[in-house]
């Protein structure tokens, strides 16, 4: 091994080492002390419920740990954005599992929380999922209601997709495992089944206060809306647990019973390891993201057996498309070759980019993976589409917008790695979330933004020093060196993944060596939801 390989290594797996650190403070929620307030009346805290409901020692995959990562600050923060969203297996079935986290702000919720439970939900209707709500909240957060309440994508939503998922035949199953108030009443009895933990659940669309205040009643919370009242006067519940271990040892069962769903028919052999060790991976990867690379290797390092059949291997050589394995489900890939590559006609292409050969090669590509019902596995590490007079008159605009379509469009299911950068409309080209992924992850390596820290901190000086000069203000080379680090060092932060996981512009930050179990995990969920559309490009500007 060279020396570069063994700094790449080193930097790369001290990124990976500070995920790990980041995940555990993460997995606290509203800290120890909260957490044994939880204990103390005899309650499970949100991982615990869900560590137990899961199968033992089977997979499973955190959706949006890092959400709310630094945002509320002057609210005290939200971990996790309070709630607590993992894919995994229940009785063998794969299930997406939603838990409040009671430990944070008694689980109430705030902007970032309703779009956690929405994303989960989306996750469920892609892809057919059964899906778990374990309910403890003290619903809307007051001093952000309106950030949460009246829009499309607020806390109504999520009881408009109770009802979309219902008529879809999606299994909802929601326990009841401590309050349950107001609104957030809607989300458990408009699943299929409800049940609730007795003298630790309580769900009521005004608790005894508001009665009290509305109406005059006296009343006591539990004979207003606990276990008793609702399993034996109401009715409004199903089931009536002794307490957590009890209720989530009765959704297994109800789990268990639930038939085998019709598949998308993806086709799938025995898993193979890959060839090539995936540790090379850290020494592959450059620690600075304007380096080259081969992506071919990380490829390699990817699929069962290293076996990678280029689609096009001669063609538009910025992007790398072809067939393989990943724990053995046939996927197509579309990859950003990161190294410098010579066309036939000895033209030098720089690496990271899409030219308009690579954008036609990687359209194609995708409208045969569409074809043969394959799913699509996209690789980003790509700065942008390329530009000037050569390239415009080329008609890479044309050629851009037809790989834009063709990810559009796509019936199969998309999952994407942003390995390095993500920069501009190549985000958008190679599948970023506003292209529906059913799944997409970053690597710690990653960086998303309209543009790299530097482009952005250059043009940005050139605005603020303007705008300095207007007001009359002179800008010594000092002055101008300091509002570059002060805009850059804003710029960088925004492009870290912490920054995207927090907003759930990605579903998670993973160990790079976690790729494969993401990969085949979605694909297993993704098979739960037969094709029922054909694939159609629509017109375009040949």
């Amino acid at each position: 091994m060279d020396i570069n390989f063994n700094k790449n290594e080193d930097q790369n797996k001290l990124l990976v080492s500070e995920l790990k650190k980041r995940l555990v403070n993460v997995k606290l929620g509203g800290g120890k002390i909260r957490i044994e307030k939880q204990h103390e009346l005899g309650k499970m805290t949100a991982r615990e419920r869900i560590d137990y409901l899961l199968d033992d020692k089977s997979n499973s995959i955190e959706i949006g740990a890092f959400a709310g990562d630094n945002m509320y600050k002057e609210h005290g923060g939200c971990p996790s954005g309070g709630v607590v969203v993992k894919i995994g297996y229940v009785k063998s079935k794969q299930c997406i599992v939603v838990a409040n986290d009671a430990t944070v702000k008694a689980g109430a919720w705030f902007p970032i929380t309703a779009k956690k439970n929405l994303r989960a939900q989306e996750i469920a209707i892609e892809n057919r999922l059964p899906i778990i709500y374990l309910v403890d909240s003290a619903g809307v957060y007051l001093p952000m209601q309106d950030e949460i309440f009246p829009d499309k994508e607020h806390f109504g939503r999520i009881f408009r997709n109770n009802a979309i998922m219902s008529s879809m035949g999606i299994v909802q199953i929601a326990a009841i495992m401590g309050s349950c108030v107001a609104g957030g009443a809607y989300l458990p009895i408009m699943s299929d089944e409800a049940l609730i933990v007795n003298k630790t659940g309580s769900i009521f669309l005004a608790g005894s206060y508001l009665v009290k205040a509305a109406i005059g009643e006296n009343i006591d919370n539990e004979s207003l809306g606990g276990a008793t009242t609702h399993c034996e006067i109401s009715g409004v519940t199903d089931y009536k647990a002794k307490d957590d271990k009890d209720a989530l040892d009765t959704i297994k069962n109800l789990i268990d019973k639930i038939g085998v769903p019709n598949t998308a028919g993806f086709n799938r052999i025995k898993s193979i390891k890959p060839a090539e060790n995936p540790e090379d991976i850290f020494g592959i990867l450059p620690g600075s993201r304007t380096e080259q690379y081969d992506m071919l290797e990380i490829i390699k390092r990817l699929v069962d057996h290293s076996e990678f059949q280029q689609y096009k291997e001669g063609f538009g050589k910025t992007i790398l498309t072809g067939y393989a394995r990943i724990d053995g489900w046939a996927v197509g890939i579309v990859a950003n070759q990161r190294k410098v590559v010579k066309t036939s006609k000895g033209e030098m292409r720089f690496g990271g980019v899409i030219y308009s050969d690579s954008a036609d090669k990687a359209t194609r590509f995708i409208a045969n993976c569409n074809q043969k019902k394959i799913p699509l596995v996209f690789l980003q590490d790509v700065t942008g589409f390329m530009v000037g007079s050569k390239s415009e008159h080329g008609g890479i605009i044309k050629d851009g917008a037809k790989m834009v379509n063709a990810v559009s469009n796509s019936v199969v299911p998309k999952f994407t790695v942003i390995i390095g950068n993500s920069y501009g409309a190549g985000n958008y080209a190679m599948c970023g979330k506003a292209y529906d992924p059913r799944l997409i992850f970053a690597w710690p390596s990653a960086e998303l933004a309209v543009m790299s820290g530097n482009s952005a901190a250059k043009v940005l000086l050139q605005i603020e020093k303007a705008s300095l000069k207007k007001k009359g203000e002179k800008i010594t080379p000092e002055k101008e060196a300091e509002l570059f680090d002060e805009i850059k060092k804003r710029y960088d932060r925004q492009i870290s993944p912490y920054y995207a996981a927090a907003h759930l512009w990605t579903d998670a930050i993973i160990d790079p060596l976690e790729t494969r179990k993401w990969i085949s995990m979605g694909i297993e969920a993704a098979n739960h939801a037969p094709i029922e559309k054909a694939f159609n490009m629509g017109v375009l500007q040949v």
